[in-house]
Parts: C-alpha cells; structure tokens; sequence
C-alpha cells in the first residue's frame, strides 16, 4: 500500500473508468490518508477518523465501478450494499448491523481460502499417505480387518495383503502417474447438511441464526457418510480436508476482524432512497428512521459478530446516489457530517462512449472478440462503427431513461444478436462491423421510440 501514490491510484482506474477525474482523486486521498494514518504514533491514530465520501451523479457514470476497482486494488476487504434494503428497528427486514457481519464473514471466507492455498502442498502429501492407507489396508494378522480389496499391482498379479515399504511405494508411484485415477473406493466424507432454524429477536435474525447453528453444531457429533468415489476425486477430497485442517482458524479470525477495522470498504449504494422526510399514508418504514439507524454505524461503534466485537470507528464508508428526486442535504444533519467529501460524477457524452467501447482492459469491443473467438469468427469494428453505437447511445438515453454506460450494453447485444446466434455455423469466419452494418442493425428500431423504449 505504501507504494501506491494518489496519483498511481488514478492511473490505475485510468485503466477500467473513462473520465470522472474528481472523483478518482478524492477516493485516491482517502486510500492513502488510511496507509498515512498507519504511520502516525498510536495515540493519535484512533484520533484521524477516515473521510467518508458521498458520490453524486446519474445511473451507469462508474460509481460503484470506482470503489470495487478500488477495494481491488489495496486488497481492502469490500462489501457492497443498497440502502434500500435495510429497514427501521421493529419492522421485519435486515438490520443495519448485518452489512459489517456479512464483511467480517467475507473476509474470514477469503482469508481461509489463501491459507488453505498456501499450505496445498503439504496438504498434498498428508492426502496421498490416506489414501495409500486406503489403497492398502493392514492385514488381519495386523489387527483391523481390511474394508477396501488391495489394489492389483498388474493384470496379471496376485492379490497382496504385504504392506511393507516395497508395495507401498509401488502404488505411490502407480497413484502419482495417473494409473489408479479410474479405481473406484470407498470414503468417508463429513456430511455437511445440518437442519435449518430461525429465530426472530432484536439482534437480528441472521446472527441469532448463525449463533444456534454454531451450538448446535458443537453438541451433535460431527456424522460422515460413505461415497463411492474415484481415486482421483478422492485425492482431492482429502487434500481439501487436510488443507482445511492445517488452518490457523483462530488466527484467520482474529486476521479478518483486524483487516475489516483497520482497512475495510463498505460501499452503499441508493443512498439517496432514504433521504427526505416526507410522510405517507400507512404503515410504512420511515426513511429517516432507516438514517438514524445507520448514523451510528458511520459514526462509530461496536457490532457484536460471531468471530468477535467489530469497531466501525475506521471502516471507509463510500455512499452513492442518482439524488435525482431527493439532494444530500435532505439527508438528516448528523449524517451528513459523517459524509464530508462530496463529489459530482459528471454525465456521459459519445466522446466518452467511444473511449468505453474501446480503451479500458475489459472494453465490451474487446468482450465480444473473445467471446466470438472461441467459435473460431473473427470479428473487428470499424472507427465509424464505434462512433455511431456512441451516437446511438446518447441519443436513446436522451429520449428514454438514461442508463449511463450501461446502454452501451442493451446496444451491443441487440446489435450482434444475429452474430452471436449463426456464430457456430457461420460460413465467413472475418466479419467486419462499419457504420452501415450498425445502421441497418439499430436504426429502425431507435427512429421509433416506442420500439426502443421496451427493447433498448
């Protein structure tokens, strides 16, 4: 992290955003100011509370493009979440607290799974030993009686019950070429179904869920039940086992609740569906309600999840909003104070269409040539091409609902629609894309804006 520099930051998103250069820039202070906070003396690092930004702007401009790529980019644990979603204290629904656990469970997932890749390799070699020890059980002169017949070493060999050293490494070097992978064998797995029960209780139904499931799972033994499965698929259900169990679980977790409170992301989006403060008829969840539930949570505090207490009190907060009915300052005060970076993202125009549909890594021209490459068709667009989908673009967003870059999408389905239907027996394997072949494509169906209303 403290090699990435604001501007480094901003060339980086340079490379999956077209234009919104304010906005990059403020999320760019905010990342860093987080790495500069870590450097200050420790009394003074709780002091530095992260600047919380709000982003304006209409649908499809690269809102919550920005703050993914961003979490991304820093390996910042990052949870996205609608505000619409969350519902007053008393009414049945998802409570604010439940977006920190599910970014707590996120990071606990991803941590764990970096572990188990980490210790593969060892995992790898404690799997073969098992399944050797399947493979060849001990004799009865030895004690248990075998459940599984010997392996044959050849056609034409006897059975052997020898478990000596000789044998054991013949069937390793067998296993390692691949020459026992079509044996089936019998394995005991761990049944992971355990019964469902859900319980309603003011600290939310989700932990109270979480927490019944986690007693119960420690009263009841664990139950396993016997497959019969490959040689193959079974090396990798044991080196999944063994890897799962060379993890430090305690330090995973104590890992992910330090990460989430130092370096974690929470992005809401429609934020601006629970501003204002108009009153309706009904039994309705107020939007204010939902603000004030959500203050605290910005502010600072403590949410109890089941790895751990979680402080929110340096968690980056990045709302987003269209604010086409509603405006920031409709939001109640003391959220607003929590949200002191405010940054306009700015409408697209053809001129930034055209740089979409070509200049970043994941461009949809791009897309839609791997896509059709795999059919052995090679298609290319013209310049002229690429500019009449922007002007088409900006033209339906104009007298229909403006989607943003998102247009873009609806535009270039219904545009190769046929490609992508005749692709596999397609006799002309070069087609070329001009303004004539989008013309003849789309035109008919944006002169009538009825047609493009419903199909674009």
């Amino acid at each position: 992290m403290k090699d990435l520099k604001p501007r480094e930051i901003v060339t980086e998103l340079d490379k999956y955003i077209i234009g919104q250069k304010d906005a990059k820039k403020s999320v760019a202070i905010a990342l860093r100011n987080r790495w500069r906070r870590r450097q200050v003396e420790p009394d003074l690092q709780d002091e530095i509370a992260p600047k919380n930004i709000i982003l304006i702007g209409p649908t499809g401009v690269g809102k919550t493009e920005i703050a993914r790529r961003l979490a991304n980019l820093t390996d910042s644990p990052f949870y996205k979440v609608e505000a619409s979603k969350f519902t007053e204290v008393g009414y049945v629904g998802r409570d604010v607290e439940s977006m920190i656990r599910d970014l707590v469970e996120l990071t606990v997932n991803s941590l764990k799974a970096r572990q188990q890749e980490a210790v593969q390799e060892k995992a790898a070699r404690l799997a073969e030993e098992r399944l050797l020890d399947i493979l060849l059980p001990p004799s009865p002169k030895t004690g248990a009686p075998a459940e599984n017949k010997p392996i044959q070493l050849s056609d034409h060999s006897a059975q052997t019950q020898d478990t000596g050293s000789g044998t054991r490494e013949k069937l390793r070097t067998m296993l390692r070429a691949g020459k026992l992978d079509t044996r089936q064998i019998d394995l005991d797995v761990a049944d992971k179904s355990s019964p469902m029960v859900e319980i309603f209780s003011n600290t939310g139904i989700e932990e109270m869920g979480i927490n019944v499931k986690d007693m119960l799972g420690n009263l009841m033994p664990k139950s396993t039940k016997r497959r019969k499965v490959s040689v193959k698929e079974a090396l990798k259900i044991l080196t999944q086992e063994e890897a799962a169990h060379l993890v430090d679980m305690d330090r995973v977790k104590t890992d992910a609740v330090e990460m989430v409170e130092q370096s974690g992301i929470i992005f809401i989006d429609e934020i601006d569906k629970i501003a204002g403060k108009e009153k309706s008829q009904g039994p309705e969840v107020s939007k204010e309600g939902v603000q004030r539930d959500l203050l605290p949570i910005v502010e600072g505090s403590s949410v109890p999840t089941k790895y751990g207490i979680v402080k929110t009190d340096h968690i980056l907060f990045i709302a987003s909003g269209a604010f086409h009915v509603s405006k920031p300052s409709d939001l109640i005060p003391e959220l607003q104070g929590r949200f002191p970076i405010r940054v306009e993202l700015t409408s697209l125009g053809a001129d930034e269409f055209v740089r979409i549909l070509t200049e970043p890594k994941n461009a949809l021209v791009l897309q839609y040539m791997a896509l059709l490459r795999t059919e052995g068709v090679d298609i290319s667009f013209t310049r002229d091409a690429v500019e009449k989908i922007a002007a088409i673009a900006v033209d339906v967003n104009a007298s229909t609902e403006n989607i943003g870059a998102r247009r873009l999408h609806t535009l270039m389905e219904k545009l190769l629609e046929d490609i992508l239907f005749e692709a596999p027996d397609v006799a002309e394997p070069k087609i070329r894309i001009d303004a004539a072949f989008v013309d003849k494509q789309l035109m008919d169906i944006v002169k009538n804006e009825d047609l493009s209303r419903y199909i674009l």
